[in-house]
C-alpha cells in the first residue's frame, strides 16, 4: 500500500494548481468588480448567503458542531497516526502540506484580518453554535485550509486506477470536505467566502507539501521504527488534550477520536517491542 500511495505521489505535477488558482483569480475579481475588495464591501456582499447558510445548516447544531472539529488539526490527525506504521508516505506528505498550511494561514489572517460575524452582524440575527468567535481573522477560514489539506493528500494518496471510479473518488472527497468546511459558516463563524477560499487554498497547500516532501525527503526518518517513541509520546500528549477538551465539551467526536488515539497508542507500542 505505501508503495501504490508512493507511486500516486510521484505523478503530481505543479500544473494541477492552475485551476485552483483561475477560481482564486476570479473570487478576486468578483469582489472587484463588486466593489468588494475591502471589508465593508466583502463582509455585504456575502451578508445574505451567511444567513441563508447559517440558518439552513444551523437546524443540525449538534452534529454541526462535531463536524467542525475535524478543522482542528488535533483532532482530524488523530484519525489518522495509525497510518504512520502501515502507510508512512502519507505522513511524509502531510507534514510538509501541514506546514505550508500553516505559513498560508497565519500570513493572509494577518494580512486580510476581517472581522468574524460576531463583531459586524446582529449576533441576534444569526445562530451561534459553541464557544463565540471573536477577532478580526475571519478570512480565509483556518478550519477549512486544514480540512482540504488534510483531504486533499488522502485524495492523491489512494486515488483509484480506474477513470471511473478516480471521478466518483475526487466527487466525494470534495463533496464531503465542502460539507464539513462549511460547518463554519453553520455555527456561525465564518462568512461562506471565508470557508470557499480556505478550502481552495488547503487544496494548493496540499499539492505543494506532496511535491516538497516528494522531492527533499525531508520526513524519511518517521519510518524509521526507532523514533517511534517520539510518536507514542506525542500520541499520549494528544491524548490528555483531548481529555481536557472532553471536560470542557462534551461531544462524541472527542470520544471517538480519543479511541483512535488509544487504538494507535498500542499498535505504535506494540510494533516497536516486537522489533
Amino acid at each position: 500500500m505505501n508503495t501504490s500511495v508512493f507511486n500516486n505521489f510521484s505523478k503530481l505535477k505543479l500544473s494541477i494548481l492552475y485551476f485552483p488558482i483561475f477560481l482564486l483569480l476570479i473570487i478576486i475579481l468578483y469582489l472587484y468588480f463588486n466593489d468588494a475588495l475591502n471589508v465593508k464591501g466583502y463582509v455585504e456582499i456575502q451578508t445574505n448567503y451567511f444567513y441563508f447558510i447559517n440558518k439552513f445548516l444551523g437546524r443540525f447544531p449538534s452534529v454541526e458542531y462535531n463536524l467542525t472539529q475535524f478543522g482542528d488539526a488535533l483532532i482530524f490527525f488523530s484519525f489518522l497516526f495509525i497510518l504512520i506504521i502501515y502507510i508512512p508516505s502519507v505522513w511524509e506528505s502531510l507534514f510538509s502540506a501541514s506546514l505550508v498550511a500553516l505559513f498560508f494561514s497565519k500570513v493572509l489572517k494577518d494580512l486580510f484580518r476581517i472581522p468574524r460575524p460576531i463583531e459586524v452582524l446582529d449576533n441576534d440575527s444569526f445562530i451561534i453554535v459553541g464557544r463565540e468567535m471573536w477577532g478580526f481573522s475571519s478570512l480565509p477560514s483556518g478550519h477549512s485550509i486544514t480540512i482540504f489539506t488534510i483531504l486533499t493528500v488522502l485524495l492523491f494518496a489512494f486515488m483509484p486506477k480506474k477513470s471511473s471510479c478516480k471521478m466518483m473518488w475526487i466527487f466525494s472527497i470534495i463533496t464531503i470536505g465542502l460539507f464539513i468546511a462549511f460547518t463554519r459558516v453553520g455555527i456561525g463563524a465564518h462568512y461562506p467566502l471565508d470557508v470557499i477560499i480556505g478550502s481552495i487554498l488547503g487544496y494548493i497547500c496540499a499539492v505543494i507539501g506532496v511535491i516538497i516532501s516528494r522531492k527533499y525527503k525531508v520526513w524519511l526518518w518517521i519510518n524509521n521504527r526507532k523514533y517511534y517513541p517520539v510518536f507514542i509520546f506525542a500520541i499520549l500528549i494528544c491524548c490528555v488534550t483531548i481529555i481536557l477538551k472532553i471536560i470542557n465539551e462534551n461531544l462524541i467526536i472527542f470520544y471517538l477520536a480519543l479511541i483512535s488515539l488509544f487504538v494507535s497508542l498500542y499498535k505504535f507500542i506494540y510494533v516497536y517491542i516486537k522489533k
